[in-house]
């Protein structure tokens, strides 16, 4: 379960180390029950909404509950982070 307190956390980290391949893997080190994917903004779907905003970056929740990835608004449910890079050109 993904929980605000949690978002809060990684928010902070990504605000403090920026978003970067390694601060990502750092993530994953810290946080092994917890997926991590990196990605542009510009990757995700039409039509799919972040469940948090943050300075520079998306937060996006995903789920493997039926054996697929895919996005998810339930927190309960969430499995995992997408933290998605927003450029000036967003």
């Amino acid at each position: 379960m993904i929980t605000d307190d949690f978002l809060d956390q990684v928010t902070t980290i990504i605000n403090r180390a920026g978003l970067t391949a390694d601060s990502v893997a750092a993530l994953r080190d810290a946080f092994q029950d917890v997926h991590f994917t990196h990605c542009l903004d510009d990757d995700i779907g039409a039509g799919i909404d972040p469940y948090r905003e943050a300075d520079g970056f998306n937060l996006y929740l995903i789920t493997g509950a039926e054996h697929c990835i895919s996005f998810t608004r339930s927190q309960d449910g969430a499995t995992g982070l997408v933290l998605a890079e927003v450029t000036d050109e967003d």
